[in-house]
């Protein structure tokens, strides 16, 4: 069936009836996501190997683009924690220019896949999946900032696990307190903002009031101010960004075009369709988490089509990987965001941040940031999952955990693929295992009374697919010896190889020359008969029902 494209950003949508006081509140909803986004931009572009500025340049090139275009009213796109293990290592082995490739080819499939209309399919990978491979995402990006939050001398961090851990062993004895006593207060004010405001507004009323217009400041921006001053105050042996990047430009970088050949993008085939799935299962949950908070219903294709864009316009000015973050969207929501201009002016904020502010970024300490991604890392991984992993089936465990440890020890697009293949072969034996067959007895059917080695009735319930055969080879081993009635009423779906069973048993039934009845052919399996010729074949030998099937064979 022809699917006419289509591409509706939400936006145009959402601005009908627009008016001054919905505008002051994406006003105010943006201004409070760029002050989140700000040191989660620069600290994930760190830790993801590369400069401060490319998650900036993110935030505010991906950031207002996908507002622009995308599927949803309030979706908050820009660099996430979930790219920092898939970056880093492309960043290691194949270099920054190599990113650049990767990413806009990650964009050109994530918007085909958008053209294509399989947003909904991103919905079928299973729950363990995902908690596994964002658990062990949260376990790399913790261990990955040891180094900063320790202040340790290390010149090039490994980007494997064990690299990780030997490097970090053999460095332990370069620690560097004064970082160490920063990333702890840090970590504290981080973790303490959120539970200090809501301990003190149920003290008084006068508490409460400032408690409310406090709390609308992140912790992570509390603690950025504060040990940035205290470090360039105190001029305290800390590294800050600028010692190690030399600050931040104070302007967008220009149109930048990577050397391109096939060799290169023959070896980013893997890189560039794990950077296309991660992103597109991120934006879309994290679409549907904004979705459930503001009881909307976002277009799953065209936000695909708008990551897509983003993220191939975004690396040619300096930017890294995109996708929909949840913690800014939440954060977007809840300041009280109407419409997707929420996002432009998030974007637009940081652009001013950048032309104004850059100099003073360059005394933010390394070690700050690395509590921030500390915290989100942790907020980050759904850890009660394993806490209640005895309740689940066993196939559940083993996908989950095994997902877990080969996203942190080996490989993330190894861990999916893994995970996915886990997941149906789980999914294969479970449904497999409710197809089944019923042989029907004298009881319920009278007119077999005195036949039981002549006449056999058998009723079959689920699918007859590739791996439900055995349901169909099984009547064929043990024929009877005048006539087959199979009633197929309860079975809701046929495969090709289901179809190729059902016509080696009318086959067989020819050769032992036992007549085979037909009843309940409707639906879906009706369709797969037609198609094989093997409705033809049988169809002087198809009943309405199992009472007029039983009567043809007895008649035989």
């Amino acid at each position: 069936m022809h699917v006419p494209f289509s591409f509706r950003p939400r936006l145009f949508a959402a601005l009908r009836g627009y008016d001054r006081t919905r505008f002051l509140q994406d006003l105010g909803a943006g201004l409070t996501v760029a002050v989140v986004a700000l040191p989660l931009a620069m600290a994930f572009a760190i830790a993801s190997g590369l400069k401060p500025e490319a998650g900036l340049f993110t935030a505010i090139i991906a950031g207002f683009l996908i507002a622009l275009l995308g599927g949803s009213r309030v979706q908050i796109g820009g660099p996430a924690g979930a790219f920092i293990v898939i970056v880093y290592g492309i960043v290691q082995q194949y270099g920054v220019a190599n990113l650049i490739i990767a990413t806009a080819l990650s964009g050109v499939l994530l918007f085909v896949m958008g053209l294509l209309r399989l947003g909904t399919l991103v919905r079928f990978i299973p729950v363990a999946v995902i908690i596994g491979f964002t658990n062990g995402i949260a376990v790399l990006i913790a261990l990955s900032q040891v180094k900063d939050f320790l202040g340790l001398s290390i010149p090039k961090m490994p980007g494997d696990f064990f690299g990780i851990l030997g490097a970090l062993g053999n460095h332990l004895s370069t620690i560097n307190p004064w970082a160490t006593g920063v990333a702890v207060v840090s970590l504290t004010v981080v973790v303490g903002w959120q539970r200090w405001l809501p301990a003190a507004a149920g003290k008084s009323a006068g508490m409460g009031r400032w408690a409310a217009r406090l709390g609308r400041v992140p912790g992570s921006i509390v603690a950025l101010v504060l040990t940035t001053a205290v470090v360039a105050g105190f001029g305290l042996p800390v590294e800050t960004i600028g010692s190690r990047f030399g600050g931040i430009p104070a302007a967008l970088p220009e149109l930048t075009l990577p050397a391109f050949s096939w060799e290169s993008a023959r070896f980013l085939l893997m890189p560039t369709i794990t950077l296309a799935l991660l992103g597109a299962i991120e934006s879309l949950l994290c679409a549907r988490v904004a979705d459930g908070m503001i009881g909307d219903r976002h277009d799953p294709n065209q936000e695909l089509m708008a990551q897509g864009i983003a993220n191939f316009v975004t690396p040619f000015f300096g930017g890294m990987p995109a996708t929909g973050t949840i913690a800014r969207t939440v954060t977007n929501v809840k300041s009280g965001a109407t419409s997707p201009v929420a996002g432009m002016v998030h974007a637009l904020v940081l652009l001013l941040v950048i032309l104004v502010a850059a100099p003073l970024a360059a005394s933010i300490p390394l070690a700050t940031l690395a509590a921030i991604l500390m915290f989100v890392a942790w907020n980050m991984g759904e850890w009660r999952e394993f806490a209640r992993l005895r309740t689940y089936r066993l196939p559940y465990r083993i996908t989950l955990v095994s997902v877990f440890l080969l996203t942190v020890v080996f490989d993330l697009t190894v861990a999916v693929e893994f995970g996915i293949f886990a997941a149906c072969i789980t999914f294969i034996y479970r449904i497999s295992s409710l197809s089944r067959a019923e042989r029907l007895t004298a009881a319920e059917q009278p007119l077999l009374v005195g036949l039981d080695e002549q006449v056999q009735v058998w009723r079959l319930y689920g699918a007859i697919f590739f791996g439900a055969t055995k349901l169909i080879e099984s009547l064929e081993d043990h024929l009877p010896a005048r006539a087959l009635v199979v009633d197929l009423k309860n079975v809701i779906y046929v495969d090709s190889t289901g179809g190729e069973a059902l016509e080696a048993l009318s086959k067989a039934c020819n050769a032992h020359r036992v007549r085979l009845v037909v009843s309940g052919l409707v639906g879906q399996p009706l369709d797969i008969a037609r198609r094989t010729g093997l409705y033809e074949r049988l169809q002087a030998d198809l009943q309405p029902d199992v009472a007029s099937a039983t009567a043809a064979a007895v008649a035989t």
